[in-house]
């Protein structure tokens, strides 16, 4: 992804974001190692590692982030680690965490497995296309599925996306079998902030014989950098001190009245 940092001088902060389905073995010794590079390096945020992979939050000088990502992608397992890049002007994290997990973002259903495989993604653009046109290829109607807590669909989603209000994502195979009568003659594409509920969502959805259904390629963040805030309503909540990003990627001002957080 490009790091060409937009804008002003002050935004010397460089946020990373990604994410990475694939066995895992020896977690102890790969949190240990991953910690020491990152605080070494002053970077603030959170590892989250499991045997089905990785998931990083973390901020720091752009030289910095560049050197701790040269040293995980040196481990062969993670030799293609991709990030979602944005700017800040201050540090949006208050400490560096590196924790192990069952999962990397838990779900509570072992059949779901995208270490195996991923669900059929659309890009942004083709998307575009599906919601500028009503419908996709195949004319059929297009339903948006957002697979985010309540709290953050209160902060902006896709113009008519259904959602279910939900607390946290291990709520969501439940949400979706009440709804599943009414998806069965749709297309559905699922999306979230950057992708990773939707490998698991997507999964979902075609294990419940959902055939058309697809996930969002990079999320919210990738449809905002790839296509700006066409057909989306409002900002994109994120779970650090900057809270929300504007389509343009940019932090939204403070100062606005905040949903209640609830990341359980």
């Amino acid at each position: 992804m490009n790091h060409e940092r937009p804008g002003s001088n002050a935004l010397s902060i460089l946020n990373i974001a990604g994410y990475q389905f694939v066995r895992l073995g020896e977690l102890d010794q790969l949190k240990e190692s991953l910690y020491q590079v990152a605080s070494e390096l002053h970077l603030k945020g959170t590892i989250l590692l499991s045997e089905e992979g990785i998931n990083l939050f973390l901020a720091g000088l752009e030289t910095n982030i560049q050197s701790f990502l040269a040293f995980l992608r040196n481990d062969p397992r993670l030799a293609s680690f991709q990030t979602k890049d944005s700017w800040s002007a201050t540090q949006p994290f208050r400490k560096l965490l590196v924790k192990i997990k069952k999962e990397i973002i838990r779900m509570n259903h072992p059949t779901i497995a995208p270490e195996k495989g991923r669900a059929k993604f659309i890009s942004p653009q083709k998307l575009k296309e599906w919601l500028d046109r009503g419908q996709d290829d195949l004319g059929r109607p297009v339903v948006m599925i957002d697979t985010r807590n309540g709290f953050e669909v209160e902060y902006g989603t896709f113009k008519n996306a259904l959602h279910f209000n939900i607390n946290k994502f291990s709520e969501f195979p439940q949400a979706i079998e009440a709804h599943l009568p009414e998806l069965s003659d749709k297309t559905l594409v699922s999306f979230c902030t950057g992708g990773i509920r939707c490998e698991k969502s997507g999964l979902y959805l075609r294990e419940r014989g959902l055939e058309h259904s697809y996930q969002l390629d990079g999320g919210i963040l990738q449809y905002f950098e790839d296509i700006g805030g066409d057909h989306y309503v409002g900002d994109c909540f994120v779970f650090d001190e900057r809270e929300t990003l504007e389509p343009s990627l940019a932090a939204k001002p403070q100062g606005r009245l905040k949903p209640k957080k609830n990341q359980a």
